[in-house]
């Protein structure tokens, strides 16, 4: 893997990341955060997705590394959501 390769791979795992956030609704942290976010939504999609059994519609291939688009964006959101309930605000 490149150097370029791993620069598009950080930029996409920080894409999935705001997205996850933005369909969760809470937004934390800035754009390293949303990089940790993607690269643990794509672990917890990959897990999700091997769980029930579904193909992975939206593939992406960057430098010989797979890249799961629509189950990381699931993954992404799905944690962010579960991190906004554990350390939800009482006030």
């Amino acid at each position: 893997m490149s150097l370029v390769d791993f620069i598009l791979l950080l930029i996409v795992a920080g894409v999935v990341g705001s997205i996850g956030q933005a369909i969760a609704g809470i937004s934390r942290g800035g754009c390293i955060v949303s990089i940790v976010l993607g690269f643990i939504g794509a672990l917890i999609g990959w897990w999700l997705k091997r769980l029930i059994g579904l193909p992975e519609p939206f593939m992406l291939h960057i430098g010989g590394t797979d890249f799961p688009l629509l189950w990381s964006i699931i993954g992404a959101t799905l944690f962010v959501a579960v991190i906004g309930l554990i350390t939800r605000r009482r006030g």
